[in-house]
């Protein structure tokens, strides 16, 4: 396993404004403290000003947590893309736009004109706000037996590509032992530790010149599948399988559990 480091991100102007997440922050991240430490690489940082698109690894469906503190303690507010549908939910609807989550359509449901509520709309509202966003890029937890990350679907580099926003590859490990894939509940102690690789922005320069077809959407994801790979390999000490894992050849759902 790679060597990794106790950080203290800068707190960037957008943490230091007053809002929702110094609520939510007070409220969650003492007791989740308790329950996890975090060990950042040396090189792992975030930009401190500047939108930007983090790419990481799914195994555990408490990663948005681990992910989302790990980005709170290297300077920048987490924020996800949730479901449009959730947004209309009372309360829970407004606590959601108060932390600044992004609306989005499921694919084919967005309406033009629709806003924030479509991906170009999400991009249009990370330049205006200076923010970033977490997306998964293989849309569910991996189906790996071993949980490396699988095949990867095309939303975070479209992002990316058709905006201009970096797209950042990001690994973590550790939050198997709190909450295994698909557990029902979560194992708090003895306390955890989370291991977190932040990558260089993906160099997508090479696509720049040629049309934004699925091919190239494709071969940009392979690319940044790839590059999380690399990272989490780094982080286990291990070797990943040669052939990444693809759910269509062992007959299991793209989505969901399996």
């Amino acid at each position: 396993m790679t060597d990794t480091v106790k950080i203290r991100g800068r707190s960037s102007a957008e943490k230091r404004r007053p809002s929702v997440f110094w609520v939510l922050s007070g409220l969650v991240l003492p007791i989740w403290s308790l329950m996890v430490r975090y060990r950042f690489t040396p090189q792992s940082k975030l930009p401190q000003t500047g939108p930007f698109i983090i790419a990481p690894n799914h195994y555990s469906e408490i990663d948005p947590i681990a992910v989302g503190a790990a980005v709170w303690h290297l300077g920048r507010l987490p924020r996800f893309m949730a479901k449009a549908s959730l947004f209309k939910i009372p309360v829970f609807g407004r606590l959601l736009r108060a932390s600044g989550q992004i609306p989005v359509e499921r694919v084919g449901a967005a309406r033009p004109g629709a806003g924030s509520a479509n991906p170009i709309g999400a991009a249009a509202e990370l330049i205006a706000n200076d923010s970033g966003v977490i997306v998964y890029p293989e849309g569910t937890l991996t189906r790996d037996p071993e949980l490396w990350p699988m095949r990867g679907k095309t939303g975070a580099i479209r992002l990316a590509l058709e905006s201009g926003i970096p797209v950042i590859p990001v690994a973590h490990w550790g939050t198997q032992e709190l909450m295994p894939r698909y557990a029902k509940r979560i194992h708090p102690f003895p306390r955890k530790t989370i291991h977190v690789s932040v990558g260089e922005p993906l160099d997508l320069s090479k696509y720049a010149d040629r049309p934004l077809d699925q091919r190239v959407m494709n071969e940009a994801t392979r690319d940044l599948m790839d590059a999380i790979t690399a990272l989490l390999a780094e982080l286990r000490g291990e070797t990943p399988p040669p052939e990444r894992w693809d759910p269509t050849k062992h007959q299991q759902s793209e989505t969901g559990r399996f």
